[in-house]
C-alpha cells in the first residue's frame, strides 16, 4: 500500500486544519463547527490533486421515531422526533488501484425526513476528518484541560407545571418510553409523584 500511504500523507501535509466557520444554533446554546461544504471542498481538492477517491461500500443504519401530542393555541398538535444513525464503511482508494476500508459514525434528529442525510453527512464529514488527523478550528476546550477538571453537566429538571413537562409527559401517554425522560432529565419529587414513580 506504498502508494495509497504516500497520497494520504501528502494530503496531511497539504491540509493542515480546516476552520470553524459554521454558526450552530442561537443564544448560549451556539456554537462554532465544521461546515460539511469546507470538509468536502478543502480536503476533497487535495484528495483529487493526489489520485485519491472514497467511496461508500456499506451502510448499517437505525431509525427511532417518536411521536406525541402536544396542547397548542391552535389545538391538539401531533409532534414527531426522528433519530437517525448510521455507521458507514468506505473504500478509500487511490488511483494504483490500492484501498482501505474506514468507517463512519453519524446521527441527525429531525421533524421530518432529513434525519437521514444529517447522519450520512456527519459519518463523511468525520471519517476524512479523521482519517487525515485535520484539525479544526483553534484549540479545542479538550485540547486546553483535562476532563477530569471539568464540571458534568447536570441534566436539566423537570417539575409539574413546566412546558417540557408536560411534553414528556403525553409523549409518555402516547406510547413513549419513560426511560428515556429519565436519560434526558431530572424530576422533581412533584413530577414523580405525579407520573406515579
Amino acid at each position: 500500500m506504498k502508494n495509497l500511504i504516500k497520497a494520504v500523507l501528502q494530503v496531511m501535509k497539504e491540509v493542515k486544519s480546516i476552520d470553524k466557520s459554521l454558526n450552530v444554533g442561537t443564544g448560549n446554546s451556539s456554537y462554532k463547527g465544521v461546515a460539511d461544504k469546507d470538509v468536502k471542498n478543502i480536503i476533497g481538492t487535495s484528495m483529487q490533486k493526489n489520485g485519491l477517491v472514497i467511496f461508500p461500500i456499506d451502510i448499517e443504519e437505525t431509525t427511532d421515531v417518536n411521536r406525541w401530542k402536544e396542547d397548542s393555541k391552535w389545538g391538539i398538535k401531533q409532534k414527531q422526533s426522528v433519530f437517525t444513525k448510521v455507521t458507514t464503511t468506505y473504500l478509500l482508494a487511490h488511483e494504483s488501484g490500492e484501498s482501505v476500508k474506514i468507517k463512519g459514525y453519524g446521527h441527525g434528529v429531525d421533524t421530518q425526513d432529513k434525519g437521514a442525510g444529517k447522519s450520512t453527512t456527519y459519518a463523511l464529514k468525520y471519517a476524512l476528518l479523521y482519517q487525515f488527523l485535520t484539525p479544526t478550528g483553534h484549540i479545542d476546550d479538550a485540547d486546553k484541560e483535562h476532563s477530569d477538571v471539568k464540571d458534568i453537566p447536570q441534566k436539566p429538571v423537570l417539575d409539574v407545571g413546566d412546558g417540557a413537562f408536560e411534553q414528556a409527559k403525553n409523549w409518555i401517554a402516547n406510547g413513549g418510553e419513560l426511560k428515556k425522560v429519565l436519560e434526558k432529565y431530572d424530576l422533581t419529587d412533584n413530577a414523580k409523584k405525579d407520573l406515579k414513580l
